[in-house]
């Protein structure tokens, strides 16, 4: 078994550094390879970061002069996004010894992508719990809310991700969406849904269905709806795309049915969706698990928050 190289320079923020194999190729120096191989980082910042010994071999820092060594690994920390702080807290639903499931806020990433590092729950998790060698079972998209299940012993991640690829865990969401009296509920959607690579919403075209969702309606009041969804695969954007297909879209997505454009700091009117309950057999000792969120959707309790501003 091949062993695994360990980096040489601690995480940062609860992040490990980036670490890159150098291929075949000649290049006279390491920056010359880095300042083609990284077209985004500036020739003058990839230089800066040498100068300061902030890239790291396998013995140690490593210089601008350092000359390319084909096959060798090098580790750094990238630079960090300028983020908007995202002022609501996680909160911890479990925690045993290695498992640790949290109710999310609306606006928080699961894990660190493009514009959101620090501002994300994972390293937020790590970092105010100190479990600097936690990992994710699964992913909640940044604008939903509810439950997400991390793993705290690496050597388990697998066994529980394996849970979700699986279809092994149970889920059920809440959504506030318009009422239609005219729509039959519960039923069952199905449909094809495809997201290209770089595009920001999902679509359903034609063809073999690859998404099923269980939708029904728990109860409506004043024009809207609370409905309980139970998603059986797993597509991006599924419950979404399902919804504003039956025509009631979820109160606060800006994507479906119509795509705008939302400021990052505006944390008002969040996508009313709410990952409320994770169910399944431990892989471990075989018990049967139910976790529940605690949250609220705003759009309920509080609808006069929501209501359409005066024309």
């Amino acid at each position: 078994m091949r062993r695994k190289l360990r980096p040489p320079i601690p995480p940062r923020h609860g992040l490990d550094p980036a670490r890159l194999k150098l291929p075949e190729g000649e290049w006279p120096t390491l920056l010359a390879h880095l300042v083609d191989r990284l077209p985004r980082v500036t020739p003058g910042r990839i230089e800066q970061m040498l100068r300061e010994e902030r890239i790291h071999g396998t013995d140690g820092p490593l210089g601008v002069d350092t000359p390319y060594a084909p096959g060798s690994f090098i580790w750094f920390h990238r630079d960090l996004p300028d983020e908007v702080p995202v002022p609501f807290a996680i909160d911890v639903v479990h925690r045993d010894e290695h498992l640790l499931v949290v109710d999310k806020p609306h606006f928080l990433a699961t894990i660190p992508r493009g514009q959101h590092v620090l501002e994300t729950a994972l390293v937020r998790l790590r970092r105010d719990l100190d479990l600097p060698q936690l990992s994710p079972a699964h992913r909640l998209d940044r604008v939903t809310a509810g439950l997400v299940m991390f793993v705290i012993t690496p050597e388990l991640r697998g066994k529980y991700q394996t849970l979700f690829r699986d279809r092994r865990v149970h889920k059920e969401y809440e959504a506030i969406a318009p009422y239609d009296p005219e729509l039959a509920l519960p039923r069952t959607v199905r449909s094809r849904i495809v997201k290209d690579r770089g595009v920001l919403a999902a679509q359903e075209v034609p063809g073999e269905p690859n998404a099923e969702t269980y939708v029904d309606l728990l109860e409506h009041r004043d024009g809207r709806g609370r409905y309980r969804l139970v998603p059986s695969t797993g597509r991006t954007h599924q419950l979404r795309v399902h919804l504003s297909g039956l025509g009631v879209p979820i109160l606060g997505d800006d994507f479906y049915p119509v795509l705008r454009e939302k400021p990052l700091g505006d944390f008002t009117k969040p996508l009313q969706l709410l990952a409320k309950v994770l169910d399944f057999d431990d892989p471990l000792t075989g018990a049967h698990r139910r976790f529940t969120s605690g949250r609220r959707l705003t759009a309920w309790d509080d609808p006069d928050a929501w209501a359409a501003p005066p024309a």
